[in-house]
């Protein structure tokens, strides 16, 4: 199986997720985009409610689109979502042609090597890279190259649209209209 995965908190989901998956399924051929909401992310803070309210509206997003399907993998395991432990989890699942893709922006590929155990989570993946900023400067991943992270920068126009700026803003413009309804119904991010 030839398998993408796009894991992140999610929080709330919104129309540049959704781009990118569309993007990803026009151009590659992969057999399955697994998304994959984190449970409890290692650096920001833990509410499993809101973990549950997050899983629910990727699900709503999600909703009947071939070849895309949402995992609950980090909710199972109940415990902090570190990226290594589930490609781990997926190579054991699936059987795997090739390595495993993973979507990724820039804003978070530029702290890879911070992630756990990231010399060996380079191993097991080929990362499909995501501008997250204006002016991007591809040769700035050289060194990460000459490491051994194995990428591709993809060429999709840069949206500046944060999930952060629209729970801050409550600016529900980018947003699926479901997941709007979702948010209004559970009084998610009033606070």
């Amino acid at each position: 199986m030839k398998l993408c995965v796009f894991q992140g908190t999610f929080n709330p989901i919104h129309n540049a997720h959704l781009r990118v998956v569309d993007f990803v399924l026009g151009k590659y051929d992969f057999d399955k985009i697994l998304i994959i909401p984190a449970y409890q992310p290692p650096h920001k803070n833990f509410n499993p409610e809101m973990s549950f309210h997050r899983l629910e509206m990727v699900k709503l997003a999600f909703e009947g689109i071939n070849k895309v399907e949402v995992s609950d993998i980090e909710y199972k395991r109940e415990d902090k979502s570190y990226t290594y432990l589930t490609i781990c989890e997926l190579y054991k699942k699936y059987n795997i042609d090739g390595k495993i893709n993973f979507i990724i922006g820039t804003d978070a590929f530029d702290f890879i090597e911070s992630w756990y155990k990231a010399d060996k989570l380079k191993e097991l993946v080929k990362f499909i890279i995501f501008k997250r900023e204006n002016n991007f400067q591809d040769l700035k991943y050289d060194k990460l190259k000459q490491q051994g992270y194995n990428f591709k920068i993809e060429n999709l126009t840069f949206e500046d649209i944060s999930s952060s700026e629209i729970r801050k803003n409550k600016n529900t413009d980018y947003l699926p209209e479901k997941i709007k309804e979702y948010i209004l119904k559970n009084g998610l991010y009033e606070n």
